[in-house]
């Protein structure tokens, strides 16, 4: 059940982005808007996985703005999907000088660090993020810092920073399936029945919900109500790994 980093870099990069021509109406040059414009344009590249002009764009954003922190944390994301993880942090860095109280270049280089297997910096990381004020993607740290926390190892930190996230943001589907995830393997079985009822009455049955409670009701000796919902998803979701895992009696 365990879910990649909910990495919200393109969120925070994204929110507040303008489509632009690099002259203003007055003729002066506005570097942050043409470098808005090109990190736009470079990420769109980046996500169809068009490597070279993704490059082109976003290192013509840190041209217009050098010191700009979503030009660099920009660039750096690039660096980390093409591997070169040395670059990567080099601009996170940078841009930690240049803005070191800005919450999604802490969130963004916590997400970098979790990745290449540095999880207490990235957790340090993550709690700066969160305590900065003006900083309104809360939720999403707190579950950056709780999956980062299970990809070590550490359950318990997971689950408590799964709730926070979910305080935050009560609708989180990650944050709520992977708290119930937890939740079943510690046997709180109440807990959990009642978080995936209420995901169900917001969201309708979703195959990762219903593995959920397949599992749940096996664990708690419910076989009734396991078989129940096996149907559900027999009949909703018949080729999902949830139902071959049910097949295969791996729940």
């Amino acid at each position: 059940m365990l879910v990649r980093i909910a990495n919200i870099f393109l969120v925070s990069l994204l929110v507040g982005c303008v489509t632009v021509t690099e002259q203003s109406a007055n003729n002066q040059f506005d570097k942050i808007k043409a470098a808005e414009a090109r990190i736009s344009l470079g990420l769109s590249y980046l996500e169809s996985k068009d490597m070279i002009r993704a490059r082109e764009n976003l290192e013509t954003a840190v041209s217009y703005a050098p010191d700009y922190y979503r030009s660099l944390i920009a660039m750096a994301h690039f660096y980390q999907e093409v591997g070169e993880t040395d670059q990567a942090e080099q601009a996170y860095k940078k841009a930690l000088r240049e803005s070191p109280k800005n919450g999604d270049v802490l969130n963004n280089y916590g997400t970098f660090l979790c990745k290449i297997g540095r999880y207490d910096e990235a957790d340090a990381f993550f709690n700066r993020a969160i305590e900065q004020p003006y900083y309104y993607l809360i939720a999403a740290s707190y579950q950056n810092a709780a999956m980062c926390a299970l990809k070590s190892g550490d359950q318990d930190k997971a689950e408590y920073y799964f709730a926070r996230s979910l305080d935050h943001d009560p609708n989180r589907v990650v944050s709520i399936l992977q708290l119930t995830q937890i939740e079943i393997q510690k046997a709180k079985y109440r807990e959990a029945r009642v978080r995936l009822l209420k995901f169900h009455n917001r969201y309708g049955y979703k195959a990762s919900s219903l593995g959920l409670l397949i599992e749940l009701e096996k664990q708690a000796g419910n076989n009734t109500l396991a078989n129940k919902y096996a149907s559900v998803l027999k009949d909703k979701y018949p080729d999902s790994i949830q139902y071959q895992k049910y097949v295969a009696n791996e729940y």
